[in-house]
């Protein structure tokens, strides 16, 4: 399939922008970056849910902050649960820029969702970030039934960067001997840093998330260490049996899209349930830009409706037809 239109001519408006080039001096420009367009692509006003408010947690040095969505007409009572782990390369991104997504994720899912503000690198580098995720989850398991959420129904998921850590998350809990999620969802993820597959050599510049970018995030994040830890790159572990039931979505035109498949073949052969699909002419993070790219309105709600037929949920009672096809498995 093409490039689709709509994600071409979002790359060309970068492009006369003169915001096409790879890598950044300082994060502060990642980050603002990443606001500019999330408030211009994904406008959370656009998106109302059944309810939203902030949740402090505990941690030392301080406090991270958990945001809380529940679906638009669900009964107030205890729902499946999805704790959400933002993209931004471990640098950049945070639960404002991410707003507009999780509310679209919770509405189609079905789930109550729990989006985490975990700490961010420079200022925090490898592996604060990933030990919070690590603690949300087990907070959010916890005190399942005081966020509303069914213990036995509570997933992980995570976007581009946010989805390493969720897979790294399900590495580490199926370690430390807990309970895996009742699923992992991983949208665009970057599953080996160091990786050189052939999506990563032929998408290498000009796709949004490019080659000089990720260089640079990852000397932010994680300076010194060692690029083949699984902590960092999930598609390096020895084992991937007995991992959580994984929904893995990729984009034809991603640097990383072959990351994702592979991850998927190694579950799958594991004895691992994957669901998902590889979108066609899409690039890196098309499903945060629903205003720049329409079909992200879509593919959103096939992947929530992936999660309601898993956690045995109806479809929305408003929407129609949003997933006509069990979920198929990615194959090569």
């Amino acid at each position: 399939m093409p490039l689709d239109r709509h994600a071409e001519r979002f790359l060309e408006m970068l492009a006369a922008a003169g915001q096409a080039r790879g890598g950044y001096d300082h994060v502060s420009e990642r980050r603002q970056a990443l606001k500019n367009l999330t408030a211009l692509a994904d406008p959370p006003v656009t998106t109302p849910v059944g309810g939203a408010h902030d949740h402090l947690m505990r941690v030392a040095g301080g406090n991270l902050l958990l945001r809380v969505y529940s679906p638009v007409g669900e009964p107030a009572r205890l729902l499946p649960g999805m704790v959400f782990l933002h993209g931004g390369g471990w640098v950049a991104g945070s639960v404002e820029t991410h707003d507009g997504l999780c509310r679209r994720l919770c509405n189609e899912s079905g789930c109550r969702l729990v989006a985490v503000e975990y700490r961010l690198a420079p200022e925090h580098q490898f592996p604060v970030g990933l030990n919070d995720c690590c603690m949300a989850l087990a907070y959010v398991r916890r005190n399942a039934r005081e966020f509303g959420i069914d213990p036995v129904r509570l997933g992980i998921g995570g976007d581009s960067a946010g989805a390493t850590l969720a897979a790294a998350v399900c590495q580490i809990a199926r370690e430390a001997g807990d309970p895996p999620p009742a699923f992992q969802l991983l949208l665009c993820p970057i599953l080996d840093v160091a990786g050189e597959a052939a999506s990563r050599r032929e998408l290498r510049e000009g796709y949004f998330l490019d080659h000089e970018t990720l260089v640079r995030d990852l000397e932010l994040y994680c300076p010194g260490a060692a690029l083949d830890d699984p902590r960092l790159s999930p598609l390096r572990a020895a084992d991937f049996a007995e991992l959580a039931p994984a929904f893995i979505h990729t984009a034809q035109f991603d640097p990383f899209g072959d990351e994702g498949e592979a991850y998927a073949r190694h579950l799958s052969a594991a004895g691992v349930t994957v669901h998902g699909r590889t979108h066609s002419g899409m690039i890196h993070f098309f499903y945060a830009m629903p205003q720049m790219i329409p079909y992200a309105q879509e593919a959103v709600a096939v992947i929530g409706a992936e999660v309601r037929y898993a956690m045995k949920l109806p479809r929305p009672r408003d929407r129609r037809a949003q997933m006509r096809t069990r979920p198929e498995l990615i194959r090569e």
